[in-house]
């Protein structure tokens, strides 16, 4: 509990004391977007930051409640409680109005606020440093302060409402575009993305759909867009393990496939490919696949024998002599 205290006082500190913040007092400044898919409910923030770990402080989100970016002189504490007082009924506008009435450091904040339903409401103190502002609209919030250009947040509503696919993939969109328009005037450090599930369903493990994050990287978006493609390689692995143990071989390899061709250097999902070719009888097919993953890493060759005694590689001693000897 010490440590936490001593973290949080030394990142909103002066906030906390009601005092002005002095001087050298971390400068989490940055663009971010809180928003809602209007067809599939999911909810989700994204930010970028000359800031380490930047999405450790600034962006929340809860399943079936909404999300919350709080930025400039981060509060990080307005985002447990802005999610709080959505789930006990209060509107964005609502929950916003009473984060700022009781915070004496509210002029140089800046936060937004998005509920479920697509209702945003966002806050820029008039101490925040310039160039700042934020936009709001029916199903998301941008917002950015010290910034090079006044143009970011235009260009990041653009960009999401101008950009088709899942919500995640419109997010990094908006992202992006506050780059192109020169985003934070220090430069770039950290990048996150979180993405929850439209309603919940009590466990947090399942609601939290993605979090990803960048905490320290030259090109933070860059390395971001990076991950969260890997992502969704990973989700058709996870999609071809749930078919095997339904017994869905043909779904299970089409999943897997498709991840390979998602991600054609991925030793891993080329090896799980290939075990799942094997378990349904096709051997010969698979033999390729295992010896080109063993050309590149022979521990995999040595995990084989491993798979066998609890079923996960289903193998005649004769298969896997052949498999020893690839």
């Amino acid at each position: 509990m010490k440590r936490w205290i001593a973290l949080y006082v030394g990142i909103t500190g002066w906030a906390f004391l009601g005092a002005q913040p002095p001087a050298g007092e971390p400068l989490v400044h940055t663009y971010s977007i809180v928003a809602v898919d209007s067809v599939t409910g999911e909810i989700g923030a994204a930010v970028q930051s000359h800031w380490f770990s930047v999405g450790s402080l600034v962006i929340w989100a809860e399943a079936g409640v909404g999300a919350v970016a709080t930025q400039s002189f981060v509060n990080v504490s307005f985002g447990p409680r802005g999610l709080a007082l959505l789930k006990a009924g209060k509107s964005p506008r609502q929950a916003l109005e009473l984060l700022i009435a009781q915070d004496e450091g509210r002029d140089f904040r800046q936060v937004a606020i998005i509920d479920a339903r697509g209702n945003s409401a966002a806050f820029t103190g008039k101490k925040c440093i310039a160039e700042a502002g934020h936009l709001t609209g029916k199903w998301f919030s941008v917002q950015a302060n010290l910034m090079l250009k006044a143009t970011v947040w235009e260009a990041m509503a653009r960009a999401f409402t101008n950009t088709s696919g899942p919500l995640a993939e419109r997010m990094l969109a908006a992202l992006e575009a506050a780059e192109a328009q020169g985003g934070d005037i220090r430069g770039k450090q950290s990048a996150a993305l979180l993405v929850v599930s439209a309603n919940s369903t009590g466990k947090v493990w399942e609601d939290r759909l993605i979090d990803l994050r960048v905490e320290d990287h030259p090109e933070p978006v860059r390395e971001l867009k990076r991950l969260l493609k890997i992502h969704r390689a990973y989700e058709h692995m996870n999609a071809g393990d749930v078919a095997v143990e339904q017994g869905d071989v043909e779904r299970a390899l089409k999943e897997y496939g498709t991840a390979g061709k998602m991600l054609p250097d991925n030793l891993e999902i080329k090896f799980w490919h290939a075990v799942a070719l094997v378990n349904v009888g096709r051997f010969e097919d698979a033999l390729p696949i295992f010896s080109a993953v063993f050309q590149k890493n022979r521990n995999w060759q040595l995990l084989i024998p491993r798979l066998v005694p609890n079923g996960v590689l289903k193998v005649t001693n004769a298969q896997l002599e052949r498999l020893k000897k690839l």
